[in-house]
């Protein structure tokens, strides 16, 4: 009689409460984010996504969703976002409490997932569940659900989580003779296909499953690192594609601009400053706001501090993969998904920005909970010392999470409390004169645009917003001035010429606005609004052949456009009149 094989059996401790410890975090979740549903649409980013984007109005119809798949809304390419959006358009219109309350219960399966997919990989139910609390109710977690244009956070970390599931079951699979390997293996990279089209974010998941597989996965024990890096070769030919594709939109669509105002050093030291920063506002989750501005340069003091913090946990957790695998498992985990995001290819104005821990944060949680779970083995009380410290952490986040939610209610208090935590940040301030202009408060707007212009003088976009104000506030000349500061700083800035020949059109400075609009034509000749602006010109000039015309080719471009039809149509009326005038006057 033979000795019967000893298998490997991984203990999968409180297996009987799975569900309800599912159902509890999902519930959780929803009511702690729940008033977040009561919140508006923010002027940063949600007029691109939902309320001034035609085709979301659409509804969800054939054309709208190729329309999705084939072109890029703020200089991103994720077609299973917009298609999101669709769908919420469909069943709720523009009423923002429905795709606030999308975002929240895309979050709340995310939490769910993080409890299952973690214990699926290491049986460890009690510490799975912690973590999962601890990312769900985490205040950082906010920025991702109470802001409506990042359904891309919450949906890319989805199916995210859906691939590590199946990567942990073609895992479990593979060893197995004659399993279902294959078709796991499938349907993982079928779903990081759906998270790279929601966010390219996802590209850094190759490395993860690779990390993955030495701890807690333990493939590593199995095969060799070539065989499990050739593994994945389909995963990292998707990353390198959708990177590609993001890199040459973002760069198109001009959001790289201030790669020529920071050099390399300067992003460099940004990134090593960022990654301690993010660490700290992890444990101490406090002055959070929407935008951390970019100083240009960081103190040398504060960059050598950081990269010394981040050297000595990285070679820590080298020395210690044995003892600690989930240490070097998750530490790289922090440091690799934020590479994209880190800031070493600088995109818009921001240092750092909530939003961009969403799946990084957990690598840390994971370190922090299994740690935990170190130290107090052994000690005669351990389980009710690890379930009273865990439930008054998640206590505490539950809280700040609650009192952060209060500040995206809507564009004022986002932007106020940008302004208030911050110093020198000219795009709060821009940000909060638009929000303040949207609601007719004039006073307000000009003041903080002019606080935009004087933080950053070369701010032409802020400046064509001062102008604005300006104008809707009966200050004319200073408006025109403001326009011409624009147009000195940017000679090609399209919507600068057209504000100012409006206004020059309003002020019955006919010659001046036709000399501004054709010079905005000049530019881009199919500009509708420029066309438009010459047609109303040459009108008031008496030139009504040449105004019908321009208002005829902008009805070709745009055939929708109602203020070009009805310019039209008194056009048309004039040139009747002056038609039938000889005639009137013979008789």
């Amino acid at each position: 009689m033979g000795i019967p094989t000893a298998k490997k059996v991984v203990r999968i401790d409180g297996q009987r409460y799975q569900l309800p410890l599912c159902l509890l975090l999902f519930g959780l979740v929803c009511w702690v984010f729940f008033p977040s549903i009561h919140g508006a649409f923010i002027k940063y980013d949600d007029r691109a996504y939902v309320t001034g984007n035609p085709h979301i109005q659409g509804g969800l119809t054939l054309a709208n969703i190729v329309w999705a798949l084939c072109h890029r809304v703020s200089a991103n390419w994720h077609p299973v976002t917009q298609w999101s959006f669709l769908l919420d358009y469909q069943l709720y219109g523009l009423a923002p409490w429905g795709y606030h309350l999308t975002n929240v219960l895309l979050h709340a399966v995310n939490t769910v997932l993080v409890f299952w997919v973690l214990r699926r990989m290491t049986g460890a139910t009690w510490r799975s569940l912690m973590v999962a609390a601890l990312f769900g109710l985490h205040p950082l977690r906010v920025e991702s659900v109470a802001w409506i244009s990042e359904r891309k956070d919450v949906l890319s970390t989805l199916f995210w989580l859906l691939t590590l599931w199946a990567y942990t079951r073609f895992a479990e699979e593979a060893r197995k003779p004659g399993g279902k390997a294959k078709c796991f293996y499938g349907v993982g990279l079928g779903f990081f296909v759906l998270g790279l089209m929601s966010k390219p974010m996802a590209v850094t998941l190759p490395c993860i499953l690779l990390l993955l597989d030495y701890w807690p996965l333990e493939r590593w024990k199995q095969q060799t690192l070539l065989s499990l890096l050739v593994e994945k070769i389909p995963f990292f030919l998707l990353s390198a594609i959708v990177s590609a594709i993001t890199y040459v939109a973002q760069r198109n669509d001009g959001m790289m601009k201030d790669l020529a105002d920071l050099s390399f050093g300067a992003r460099l030291e940004n990134a090593l400053v960022s990654y301690v920063r993010y660490l700290s506002k992890l444990f101490w989750p406090v002055d959070l706001c929407a935008l951390y501005p970019h100083p240009g340069q960081w103190p040398i003091e504060l960059v050598l501090f950081s990269g010394l913090v981040i050297l000595v946990i990285s070679v820590l957790v080298w020395v210690q993969r044995r003892q600690r695998p989930y240490s070097f498992t998750g530490w790289f985990w922090y440091l690799g998904t934020l590479v994209p995001a880190i800031g070493l290819v600088q995109v818009g104005a921001q240092s750092m920005a909530d939003r961009y821990t969403y799946i990084p944060s957990i690598g840390i949680l994971m370190v922090l909970v299994w740690e935990m779970c170190r130290i107090a083995k052994g000690w005669r009380y351990q389980k009710v010392i690890f379930g009273a410290t865990g439930g008054a952490m998640t206590l505490v986040c539950i809280v700040l999470t609650r009192h952060q939610i209060g500040y995206w209610k809507d564009g004022v208090s986002v932007w106020s409390r940008a302004v208030a935590l911050t110093e020198n940040n000219c795009n709060a301030h821009y940000n909060l004169g638009c929000t303040f202009y949207s609601l007719g408060r004039m006073d307000e707007a000009v003041r903080e645009l002019q606080e935009a212009v004087r933080l950053k003088p070369g701010f032409a976009i802020a400046y064509n917003a001062l102008a604005h104000s300006l104008t809707a506030a009966g200050r004319v000349n200073e408006a025109l001035a403001c326009y011409q500061t624009a147009l000195k700083i940017r000679p090609d800035y399209v919507p600068a010429y057209n504000n100012l020949s409006a206004l020059l059109l309003q002020s019955g400075r006919v010659d001046e606005a036709i000399i501004h609009s054709r010079k905005a034509l000049e530019i881009d000749a199919n500009d509708v609004t420029a066309i438009n602006n010459l047609g109303c010109a040459l009108l008031q000039n008496g030139r009504v052949d040449e105004a019908i015309a321009c208002f005829k080719k902008a009805l070709q471009i745009k055939p929708e456009n109602t203020a070009t039809s009805n310019n039209l149509s008194a056009a048309l009326a004039s040139q009747e009149r002056l038609a039938n005038a000889p005639s009137a006057a013979a008789r």
